[in-house]
């Protein structure tokens, strides 16, 4: 099942409808849904195009866990780039991003005005937490999924390597597109992941070749700090590519879809 979380277009001069979940029927319409996308719901009498609404980031999470240095080619980049602390990890560690920096399916990714440098896209699988997980086996972690969806971790590197912090070099607002919805019947550890610069492909690699897989990180991240759904994991990137403006980047992991956004300068 391919869930969404959507609003209808806004007429000219008019005010966008309030979001709402929906299933994905065909790739070509939005079935909405009343009800909790974690629990009860109940499918409406009503189909949408989808081209007729707006894909938003099918979760706003209560917790927005991010791994990095998860694939070895990543690692193997920083390193060539001079990040001497870029080593193959030993255990799964994770880190945080903003939820002020999602945006859907669609929207532009806005290169702020006063960024210079390397303006680069990671294209990453992201596990979306669907019930309480705390103290979890493998196998509970694997329970603990509801489903699957894509991100671009989009990446201002002269600021991530002169701030202290990741602050706005990795969660400035458009820098965390999310979509364009959640597959909850695929197992991703067996897709491939390809990232597009106005339509021309330009990586690709192996979504499950990571150092540590998602049930890994769930398993630790809970010995330590309950997950509750809605919750989501980026997994990290084993493809670091050049975001130029006023070209599109688009990322597709087979089995789930493709998550689309334009890159715009702001002015």
């Amino acid at each position: 099942m391919r869930w969404c979380r959507f609003r209808g277009l806004a007429a000219p001069g008019g005010r966008p409808d309030a979001a709402r979940f929906g299933v994905v029927e065909d790739d070509e319409t939005v079935r909405p849904v009343d009800g909790d996308l974690f629990g009860e719901f109940r499918p409406r009498d009503e189909w949408l195009s989808l081209t007729d609404v707006e894909l938003l980031p099918p979760v706003v999470p209560n917790t927005f866990f991010a791994v990095g240095l998860n694939y070895t080619a990543h690692i193997h980049h920083a390193q060539a780039r001079g990040m001497t602390a870029a080593k193959v990890p030993e255990r799964p560690e994770v880190g945080y991003r903003a939820n002020s920096a999602l945006v859907g399916h669609g929207a532009a990714v806005v290169k702020p005005a006063d960024c210079a440098g390397r303006f680069e896209a990671e294209a990453e699988l992201v596990a979306v937490i669907g019930r309480p997980a705390r103290r979890c086996t493998r196998e509970q972690a694997r329970r603990a999924v509801f489903g699957w969806t894509i991100g671009n971790d989009v990446s201002a590197r002269d600021w991530q390597h002169t701030d202290r912090t990741l602050w706005r070099a990795k969660n400035s607002d458009t820098f965390k597109p999310m979509g364009p919805w959640i597959e909850t019947d695929v197992d991703p550890m067996g897709s491939r992941t390809l990232v597009a610069v106005g339509g021309d492909t330009v990586a690709e690699f192996a979504t499950g070749a990571m150092v540590f897989d998602p049930y890994d990180y769930i398993v630790e991240i809970s010995r330590y700090i309950t997950l509750s759904p809605g919750d989501v994991l980026w997994m990290g990137t084993d493809a670091v590519v050049e975001m130029p403006v006023g070209k599109a980047l688009g990322v597709t992991i087979t089995g789930i879809g493709t998550l689309s956004n334009p890159v715009v300068q702001e002015m």
